[in-house]
């Protein structure tokens, strides 16, 4: 009993960062759970005996059971009675759970990592975001070192997207654009008047609209009163480069469902377009603007 206590206390002190992980590789934190717990009765099964860091392996252990459920994402496991892991006490999320489950740019960067390969993802993830050396994501995706390299780097270029205007432009942009999402989602029509430009015009795919809504609607009045009456798609949205430019995602649960393609001169937004059919929506570039978390390279071993 003693044993299985300390065992448990020693998973429990890992388990924010296995769920941050599992989280990042596979965009539900119902799915990090379940693998989280499927590493924890793995561990139960083989106990620590020759593990000489249990963390380590639990953090392969845990990515490999996501990389299986990314490779067959319908796959269920049935879960023997009575061998959950260790309950978190309320309030012991530590650090690690709070960045995963952010908004704003850990949703877009969930959006992005959905668009990668199993292998790329789970390459990407462990270096860029949590440093693990590359000999053992090798171990993980089956690879050699530096075909796991290559892996995380083709994924570091689609995550970071390629702009279709220099910096300083794109900056200005993002600003205009992180204004007018703020005040979508506050419901704030002064504000929405405010950064729109008055011959303002707003394409929507029919897919994005209640029926009865017009597709197209022209003059700041108009765009401003219908962005504010489906103000509650804002609530899940994050600005992004889409198409190279700053645009916005919605993506409930950081599955992408609409993409709005957003024109800037000035100050003021000139028009944008609200991308929903499914087609459309896989022809569209996404990647993170100016990623927090990603601006410094992880070590490379």
């Amino acid at each position: 009993m003693a044993g299985d206590e300390t065992l448990a206390r020693r998973f429990e002190a890992e388990r924010g960062r296995l769920r941050a992980i599992a989280h990042r590789l596979l965009g539900s934190p119902d799915q990090a759970d379940d693998a989280v717990q499927e590493a924890w009765l793995r561990l139960v099964r083989t106990g620590d005996d020759g593990i000489d860091s249990l963390s380590a392996w639990l953090t392969t252990v845990v990515s490999r059971i996501c990389l299986d459920m990314l490779r067959a994402p319908s796959a269920r496991r049935e879960e023997p009675f009575g061998e959950r892991p260790p309950e978190r006490a309320a309030g012991t999320g530590g650090p690690e759970d709070a960045a995963v489950l952010g908004d704003s740019v850990g949703l877009a960067l969930l959006v992005v990592l959905d668009r990668l390969g199993p292998a790329e993802r789970v390459a990407f993830v462990l270096h860029d975001l949590f440093g693990v050396p590359f000999d053992r994501i090798a171990a993980v995706v089956g690879r050699s070192r530096p075909a796991a390299k290559k892996l995380a780097s083709r994924a570091r270029h689609k995550v970071r997207g390629t702009p279709a205007v220099d910096g300083a432009e794109l900056d200005r942009h993002r600003r205009v654009v992180e204004a007018f999402l703020a005040a979508a989602q506050g419901g704030d029509l002064g504000a929405l008047l405010d950064v729109l430009a008055p011959d303002v015009v707003r394409r929507a795919d029919l897919a994005a609209l209640p029926p009865g809504i017009a597709p197209e609607l022209r003059g700041a009045r108009a765009v401003a009163e219908g962005t504010v009456l489906l103000r509650d798609r804002s609530r899940c949205a994050a600005v992004a480069l889409v198409d190279g430019r700053a645009g916005i995602v919605v993506a409930p649960h950081g599955r992408l469902l609409l993409a709005l393609r957003v024109g800037v001169e000035g100050e003021r937004i000139t028009a944008y377009e609200v991308i929903a059919a499914p087609e459309r929506l896989r022809r569209t570039e996404v990647a993170v603007l100016d990623p927090v978390g990603l601006s410094r390279p992880a070590p490379t071993r």
